[in-house]
């Protein structure tokens, strides 16, 4: 059975049938947009790199440019000693109180949880927020861990062997592809 709320899963993005990234975007949008109605002290925070495009644009479209943040949680990841760190983490940017703020941490693909658990982890560090909503452009499945998005545009198949990879022109316009590895 379908939860109407969720959105049904999409065969991967191909040549045949392209997803139109920027759809998605506008669902995603119209879904935080109405699920923030009446919620205070609102602050976004993107998940490098593909979230933190996300966020940038959402900031801009919900007018919270001033309640904007970035984390790398590569250090909080529970796999860091196993895969040692990536060449192109990137720092940190939380330039507001996040204690009792009402956080929308964006990722642009969900799988297994664990970047989004060491997101979490990581934001505590800053403060205790009131709550946290997770933001999320596509689910591909494969959850290891207990995590699921409040808010999410489509829930995609995708292989062991691929993964979903957001791309943003310089003109500021999403596409999405699937990378085979």
């Amino acid at each position: 059975m379908t939860n109407p709320e969720q959105p049904s899963a999409s065969p991967p993005p191909s040549s045949a049938h392209p997803v139109d990234a920027e759809a998605l975007y506008r669902t995603l949008l119209q879904q935080i947009r109405t699920g923030l109605t009446g919620v205070d002290d609102v602050a976004i925070v993107g998940i490098h790199s593909g979230g933190a495009w996300l966020a940038e644009r959402l900031a801009a479209d919900l007018g919270l440019g001033e309640r904007l943040g970035f984390v790398d949680p590569s250090f909080y990841r529970d796999d860091y000693a196993a895969k040692g760190l990536r060449p192109d983490v990137k720092a940190s940017q939380v330039p507001f109180d996040v204690n009792g703020a009402a956080i929308v941490l964006v990722d642009d693909v969900l799988y297994t949880g664990r970047t989004t658990r060491a997101a979490i982890n990581e934001l505590f560090d800053y403060g205790r927020p009131a709550r946290i909503f997770l933001a999320a452009l596509v689910d591909r499945g494969g959850r290891e861990l207990p995590v699921s998005a409040d808010f999410l545009a489509d829930t995609m198949v995708v292989g062991h062997r691929q993964s979903l990879q957001l791309q943003r022109a310089d003109d500021g316009r999403f596409s999405l592809t699937v990378v085979h590895a």
